[in-house]
């Protein structure tokens, strides 16, 4: 009898140390700090982790699809009418992008690297070949008729040449030669004025099987949060391309990996030399990718706002005060004087303005937009697209007669995903990695729970032990009788 009561209370005070212990342990949150400790402490750039492994040869296939616009008016353009264009693509290539020259400095601290890229074409998820034509704007007439609009003796020899070769303000190309280059002859014709120029124009010229120069990254190993984070480039800590210190600020990672340890309330900073600019995304919403949970961040459309509405912008006008309006961003400075102006596909985000001036744009959130999905604890990019549209800023320029009557308008050229969805032996791993830390943080709960199953089966112990006043009143008459 004596065994049995200590059973039974020993239940109950074995329940209310699980209910006490597991209470504890859920206000003070210390298994997600174990876990979260255990992660930052993993995941830096060193040798043989599998952090730099992926950091230095990312193991999933990245895909950079271009989708072209076909101007289908060129005379009525010409005559004053809007553009009306045509989205013609993907074309699509996969993307092969190792870190190369590695080089550890600063005891570990941080890392040299190059991170050279290789477009091949892949005909299968392509809509058309590299053969195909387009007809768009004359990026290299444009460029130099904007270049030498007020000097005399260059433009009367640009006039000359481009009536004598039938070279108008329009011109039909192949995809492959738009994207990869071709020898013009208006810029060979001017190499006598500026013997620097080159001779051949593309929209990645020497960016197939090249790198955009050397960055210094920080490993992480002194802080997680600096994990991959840009510390110069090109051996400069900072840009000069912009009006103000804050816009020429080098900040965050290059956009291909993250530190581990995210929160919904964070703030991601992204360096693109693409942009020529650092830029910031912000949480959005809970994805799930390959049966893994992750957060979506995306850029805010106060990153390409006018400086009206975010004042920070001010110094990406250029030159200083020139501001063209919110979803636009003018590269010209860090384009060699090109009149490039960038924005998302569409002009996503952009001022109604840009949509109205070209028949054909028809912005869309889910095409167009930028996102990245996250899992939180380790850093890693579950699935990302990055989509940024190159236009060509075109006006009348009196000195020209090729201009025509032309209204000034931001005209769209191509717009380019660059996509990446991991790959599934690094997608096994995580959800292995997701398996273990939902068992560690859900731990003080199942303490909870199995507390509060141990207090419901003593109660009924309790309960069954304890006999009834009335029942032992009415066995007593039986007993005497």
């Amino acid at each position: 009898m004596l065994l049995k009561s200590c059973c039974i209370y020993g239940t109950g005070v074995v329940s209310i140390l699980m209910l006490i212990l597991g209470i504890s342990l859920v206000l003070s949150n210390v298994f997600p700090h174990f876990v979260q400790s255990l992660v930052t402490k993993e995941i830096i750039l060193k040798n043989g982790t599998e952090a730099f492994e992926a950091w230095e040869n990312p193991p999933a296939p990245i895909y950079m699809q271009f989708y072209f616009f076909n101007l289908t008016n060129p005379l009525e353009v010409l005559d004053g009418d809007r553009p009306a264009v045509v989205e013609i693509g993907p074309y699509t290539y996969r993307e092969y992008r190792p870190m190369e020259q590695v080089n550890f400095q600063d005891n570990g601290t941080k890392v040299t690297a190059v991170n050279t890229k290789t477009y091949i074409f892949q005909p299968n998820m392509s809509r058309g070949s590299e053969s195909d034509l387009i007809r768009t704007v004359n990026i290299p007439a444009m460029t130099v008729m904007e270049k030498f609009k007020d000097e005399f003796i260059p433009a009367n020899i640009i006039s000359s040449y481009m009536r004598g070769t039938g070279q108008g303000l329009f011109t039909t190309r192949t995809v492959g030669e738009l994207l990869w280059g071709y020898e013009d002859g208006l810029l060979k014709a001017l190499k006598i004025f500026d013997p620097e120029l080159d001779d051949v124009f593309g929209l990645f010229y020497k960016n197939n099987a090249s790198n955009d120069g050397e960055y210094v990254f920080y490993t992480g190993q002194q802080n997680y949060k600096d994990f991959a984070r840009v510390d110069t480039w090109n051996g400069e800590s900072s840009l000069n391309w912009w009006t103000s210190d804050e816009c020429n600020m080098i900040n965050g990672t290059n956009g291909a990996s993250f530190h581990p340890a995210i929160t919904k309330d964070e703030t991601l900073y992204m360096f693109s030399s693409d942009l020529c600019r650092s830029l910031y995304a912000l949480y959005e919403g809970d994805v799930t990718v390959k049966r893994i949970p992750g957060y979506r961040f995306s850029p805010p459309s106060e990153v390409f706002a006018n400086m009206t509405v975010n004042p920070a912008n001010a110094g990406f006008c250029v030159p200083a005060g020139n501001c063209l309006g919110s979803g636009v961003l003018n590269v010209s400075a860090c384009k060699q004087g090109a009149p490039i102006i960038m924005s998302s596909p569409h002009f996503y985000q952009g001022d109604r303005k840009f949509v109205q001036d070209v028949f054909g744009m028809n912005p869309k959130k889910e095409h167009h937009e930028t996102t990245i999905d996250i899992h939180p604890l380790t850093g890693i990019i579950l699935q990302a697209a990055k989509r940024i549209q190159i236009n060509v800023y075109i006006e009348k320029i009196p000195t020209f007669s090729p201009t025509g009557n032309v209204r000034t308008v931001i005209f769209p050229v191509v717009y380019l995903n660059e996509s990446v969805v991991i790959d599934d032996a690094s997608a096994l791993k995580l959800g292995k990695i997701v398996v273990e830390d939902n068992v560690m943080v859900n731990a003080p709960f199942i303490l909870i729970g199995l507390g509060i199953v141990l207090g419901i089966i003593f109660m009924f112990l309790m309960c069954r032990q304890k006999v009834p006043e009335s029942t032992a009143a009415e066995r007593q008459p039986l007993l005497s009788s």
